[in-house]
């Protein structure tokens, strides 16, 4: 729950989440250093719920790695796309980018509506959710 907290500062709204999700890790060595939640949504879509890496390990590709296993896990299952929601700036709206996913919607107001205390990002408070997929190759929608 710690390192979920790290991307996700509600841990009522983890709970809520946990149920039904797949949780994958990262490690070094007996170590766990990241981790992650994907939900299914639907039959043959999936969302990236949750992805932290412990500050003492980020910026050394434990993120990079856990990300990229989790789409080759979910391309290799047959899943059509993957989803995220993230707020509308910062480092993580880019580490998706980089990884091929693009904006699909934005959900106003959902930092706003959905958390009890104002969530801020490099001191700017978080108002709108990005809504991001992944769709993996040879699917037609």
């Amino acid at each position: 729950m710690e390192l979920l907290l790290l991307a996700d500062p509600s841990e009522d709204k983890i709970r809520s989440y946990l149920s039904g999700s797949r949780c994958f890790v990262a490690s070094s060595g007996a170590v766990v250093v990241g981790a992650c939640v994907v939900q299914p949504r639907g039959k043959d879509t999936v969302e990236l719920m949750s992805i932290a890496v412990h500050p003492a390990h980020q910026k050394s590709g434990y993120g990079t790695a856990l990300l990229k296993w989790v789409i080759d896990f979910y391309r290799n299952a047959g899943v059509r796309q993957l989803e995220v929601g993230t707020g509308t700036f910062g480092y993580q709206l880019a580490f998706y980018q980089r990884h091929g996913f693009r904006v699909t919607s934005i959900d106003r107001d959902f930092f706003v509506k959905n958390y009890p205390e104002p969530i801020f990002e490099d001191g700017i408070q978080l108002f709108d959710m990005l809504r991001l997929a992944l769709r993996y190759p040879g699917h037609v929608d």
